[in-house]
């Protein structure tokens, strides 16, 4: 037997490509079309229909970057076409390639009713079933013509992510506006061929099986007549059913398909177009849930249903229907698919706070999964948040993306930093887009890391970012292999379904302990400063809001603001999407993010201000508030008294080198000529933090032009070449009080410039660093340098509720590969009896190293935080301007140190005239037990909620007391919801944690008269 597989093989493709994808349509008439461009931002449903329309010839220009034109197709169904299926074909413009990334479509019938999204893979509107021959037809097509921004590779800068550089020339031309005959037999002929050409071309070239689909296909090619494809379909059709219907083995992998849309809820478009992508998608989806019996759709992100319910009612009434019906999935319990290494503790929760609830509100669902495929890695955190929740399995795909290592496991325990553990899977089909090919069913069976131990896996199926979620081809293709031979089989099941039935099967999975870190998009943690800044600044005004509002509440009897506080933290959980808080999205996205976070800046700090008011009453004394966890001398954590000087003195003294030695008694600080600190003295211990022959506050500058994610990765090589800003301008003494002492540095190179501020306080055993940057640099990263005289062979680093622990070296590949890393408020590193802290109040992004010193052969271990980028896509303009950060490094601090001075960095005292001290509503006896929030309980019934968790790593009691008379107390889940009731004595609630427990308490006041 000859080897003829290719010619087969060769022959199908052409076959299928130049006769039979044509003949689906074998006949099509022109549709007359008319166009009305929006002036401005897209307007109502409504207007767009009434507006007047301007005839419009197909291959006619349309469409300025980010506008909308409203287009209407009409035309009458020819007579002959009687008893035929009808459709509208209907192209904007589309690249095929590129589904979701440019321009797309919502079809509305005349009375405002929504039809279905067009996109690439998408033209077609279902006109009639069986034709009576002249029916009138008249659709409205609202069309966005959005520019394609991502062209894969070069990503070149472009104007376009910014509608006000954007410019106005028409970025696309109408291709297609038919009505065409469907002829659903040779529709299902293509699909058999699909699926059998691309089944055989991954089973074994001397395989039985391949040559039974050879041959099958080489029949049915041959009962093709290629001038009458439609009259030929049915026998070239029969010639197939015999190998389709033949039954996979009883082996066979088993794939959950899930229909699925990844829409990101803001990237290479701002967000008011992603409430179009998601009316689109679901406009899609419900109308293919309805086609299709056995096809089930799911949606993450309570923040895109939202969205349709204000913006698309009548697209939410179709979702709200399905759903019901459990076809229409509400997935994952998250308000958005967040970031989850730098939103803060409270923001991740509430991530799943107000996800869950609104799913349950809304369609009485409670998610028991995490849906998170393209999150940029994972904290190791996360475990105990979403079981917290009420969850209990997490579903990823990002990892698969890793440079370095390859992860070994596709389904496992991941156990997070208190020891709690998820169910987590990460499908081995390796796409959050699958589209059903054979060679993705093929790659999930091949690649599962798990076989001879279980068998299933997930696939999500569909088009994201708009390019409309699962088709009716999709849907196709997975009826045919759902018991194929040579095949794994496919099932439409919902998440939970699959996660069910995988935990059955496999319920001794392998653990993975700690962060499961993506060895990728590493500079998100840097990228879009100003951002980042946003976020951590609300997440601390949200905290000081809720403690100071309750406080006020129990005190004085100020109503609660429930409605405004819930909508500000969903603005602020909106804006930590994967997308927007790492700085990877386009210019129009972070430059309204900075818009909105400065609008809920000024929102909560006039809550926050009316609350303090009421609280310290009328008077002139100065009254100082502390909304930290823990005391300030002798204001209490929560709490606020009058103000008293800060014990002990300052002082500077200028150098012969021309630099200061600053000290406070318990730090003394050596600055010399260049403004650098080479000298961090720690009184007490009579220890040195700054290593032999090294400065610390050093800044470096190093080129940054990654291979290719431009605005998401740091490449290691980056750190080949580098620049250390040691040339002063000036060193200046800037502050000579008795309570603080401060030098003022000044550095220019490039085309920016430096202002840094050294300041000793008294009373304080830290060094505060506030750096001032004029930035105009481009494809340059910025760092700050601490040279530490600490041998440690690992550091800490502070995640959401608690820290964990990364090496300092790199014996493995695992450990190079983290060359760039996360923290919130504190990086500790230390020998057994003496360490060092570095705090920050606003940037995530730094990288340890040690070396050998040749001297003394003593070790110094080299802390840097990441400051600033300049990439140049997708925002050309990245970062350009003026920043401000606030650092500290405290020597001598232990885990209990840099907690605490990581909370009072984050969240300084306020100061409010008066005269009246006030209690906090609850304290704790244990620096160890941190009070994360003090709220109001949610449900409105004036019940106090309060989280705390352990903070330092190692098992703890402690008693926590009201000042205020308490009736009941439940430990409750996130949602508080009350699990179990405490006991309560006149002492307070006594309670023990386990290292890093997390624990929301709801307390029921007493009722008096």
């Amino acid at each position: 037997m000859h080897d003829d597989r290719s010619l087969v093989e060769a022959r199908l493709k052409r076959v299928l490509d130049e006769r039979i994808r044509p003949a689906v349509y074998p006949e099509s008439v022109p549709l007359q079309v008319g166009i009305w461009t929006a002036p401005g931002e897209p307007v109502p449903v409504a207007e767009g229909l009434a507006a007047p329309r301007t005839p419009l010839t197909v291959g006619q220009a349309w469409g300025a970057p980010w506008g909308t034109s409203w287009l209407t197709v009409s035309g009458i169904v020819p007579a002959d076409w009687a008893g035929r299926t009808v459709e509208a074909l209907l192209d904007l413009g589309f690249d095929e390639n590129m589904p979701g990334f440019q321009c797309e479509g919502l079809v509305y019938r005349t009375d405002g009713t929504p039809v279905k999204g067009l996109n690439p893979r998408n033209q077609w509107v279902r006109i009639v079933d069986s034709a009576s021959g002249g029916e009138t037809v008249e659709l409205h097509i609202e069309a966005a013509a959005n520019p394609v921004i991502l062209d894969y590779h070069p990503f070149l800068p472009t104007d376009l992510g910014d509608k006000a550089t954007a410019g106005s020339a028409p970025q696309y031309k109408i291709t297609r506006m038919d009505l065409a005959v469907f002829d659903p037999v040779v529709y299902e002929l293509v699909l058999d061929l699909e699926v059998l050409g691309e089944l055989m071309a991954e089973l074994p070239a001397d395989g039985a099986r391949r040559w039974e689909l050879l041959r099958a296909v080489e029949r049915a090619l041959d009962a093709v007549d290629l001038q009458d494809v439609n009259g030929t379909a049915p026998a070239a059709r029969a010639e197939l059913a015999g190998v389709l219907a033949a039954p996979a083995v009883p082996s066979a992998h088993r794939i959950s398909a899930v229909g699925h849309a990844h829409i990101d809820s803001a990237w290479l478009w701002p967000l008011r177009e992603t409430v179009r992508k998601v009316a689109r998608t679901c406009a899609n989806m419900t109308a293919l849930v309805a086609e299709h019996p056995e096809f089930i759709y799911t949606m993450s992100q309570a923040q895109q249903y939202a969205w349709i319910k204000e913006h698309r009612p009548e697209v939410y009434a179709e979702v709200k229907k399905a759903v019901a019906e459990g076809r229409f999935v509400p997935a994952g319990g998250m308000w958005v698919e967040s970031d989850t290494n730098m939103p803060g503790s409270e923001a991740m929760a509430r991530q799943f706070i107000h996800g869950k609830r609104f799913f349950l509100d809304e369609f009485g669902v409670e998610n028991e999964e995490a849906w998170l495929p393209d999150t940029f890695g994972f904290t190791a955190g996360l475990p105990q948040i979403i079981k917290a929740a009420g969850s209990k399995w997490l579903l990823t795909q990002k990892i698969s993306w890793s440079q370095i290592n390859t992860f070994p496991h596709h389904t496992f325990w991941w156990e997070g930093i208190d020891g709690t553990r998820i169910f987590t899977h990460f499908p081995p089909i390796d796409t959050y887009n699958c589209s059903m090919k054979g060679s993705e069913i093929a790659h999930a069976a091949r690649n599962f890391k798990e076989k001879g131990r279980a068998s299933h896996s997930l696939a999500p199926t569909g088009w994201g970012d708009g390019g409309g979620g699962t088709t009716r081809e999709m849907v196709g293709k997975a009826a045919r292999l759902r018991d194929l031979e040579g095949s794994a089989t496919v099932r439409w099941e919902r998440p939970a379904e699959f996660f069910a039935k995988a935990q059955a099967e496999y319920p001794e999975p392998p653990v993975w302990v700690g962060e499961l870190y993506l060895e990728l998009h590493r500079a998100t943690l840097t990228s879009q400063a100003r951002t980042k800044q946003g976020n951590r600044r609300s997440e601390n005004l949200l905290r000081e809001a809720e403690l100071w509002a309750a406080t006020a509440a129990v005190r004085c009897g100020l109503p609660y603001p429930y409605e405004q506080l819930d909508r500000i933290w969903k603005t602020v959980l909106l804006h930590q999407f994967h997308d927007i808080l790492p700085g990877s999205s386009i210019a129009w996205v972070h430059r309204e993010a900075e818009a909105t976070y400065a609008r809920v800046a000024e929102e909560l700090e006039e809550l926050i201000g009316a609350s303090q008011r009421a609280l310290a009453g009328d008077g002139s004394s100065e009254i100082a508030f502390n909304s930290a966890p823990h005391d300030r001398g002798a204001v209490p954590a929560g709490g606020a008294a009058t103000v008293a000087p800060a014990p002990g003195s300052c002082t500077a003294e200028p150098s012969p080198d021309g630099g200061f030695t600053l000290s406070n008694g318990l730090v003394r600080v050596a600055v010399d000529a260049r403004g650098l600190v080479v000298s961090l003295y720690d009184v007490a211990a009579g220890r040195e933090a700054v290593a032999p022959g090294t400065a610390a506050n050093l800044l470096q500058l190093h080129p940054d032009f990654p291979n290719m994610w431009d605005a998401w990765d740091v490449d290691q090589f980056y750190r080949n070449t580098g620049t250390d800003l040691t040339d002063a301008d000036s060193v200046v003494l800037a502050a000579d009080g008795p309570q603080a002492v401060a030098v003022q540095v000044t550095r220019s190179f490039g085309k920016s410039t430096v202002l840094q501020t050294l300041t000793l306080t008294a009373g304080a055993k830290r060094l505060d660093l506030d750096t001032e940057v004029d930035w105009h640099e481009t494809e340059k990263f910025l760092k700050v340098a601490f040279p530490l005289d600490l041998h440690t062979d690992r550091y800490a680093a502070e995640t959401q509720f608690g820290h964990l622990h990364r090496p300092t070296h790199t014996n493995t590949s695992w450990e190079a590969a983290k060359f760039e890393a996360c923290n919130h408020r504190f990086v500790h590193l230390t020998e057994p009896d003496w360490g060092v802290a570095l705090v920050t109040a606003s940037t995530y992004g730094h990288d340890v190293t040690r070396t050998v010193r040749t001297a003394d052969r003593g070790t110094t271990t080299t802390l840097r935080a990441s400051l600033l980028r300049a990439p140049r896509f997708p925002d050309p303009h990245t970062d350009q301007g003026r920043h401000v950060f606030h650092h500290a490094l405290v020597p001598g601090a232990t885990i209990a140190d840099a907690v605490r001075e990581g909370y009072r960095i984050n969240l300084p005292e306020r100061r409010v005239s008066g005269s009246n001290a006030v209690e906090p509503l609850v304290t704790v006896n244990q620096d160890a037990v941190v009070v994360s929030a003090v709220k109001l309980a949610d449900d409105q019934s004036g019940d106090l909620v309060v989280r705390l968790y352990e903070a330092h790593g190692a098992r703890s009691r402690a008693r926590l007391r009201t000042s205020f008379p308490v009736a009941r107390v439940d430990g409750c889940d996130l949602l508080e919801r009350p699990q179990h009731q405490l006991p309560l004595d006149g002492e307070g609630i006594e309670l023990t944690l386990r290292p890093f427990e997390l624990v929301t308490l709801r307390l029921t006041r007493t009722t008096t008269g």
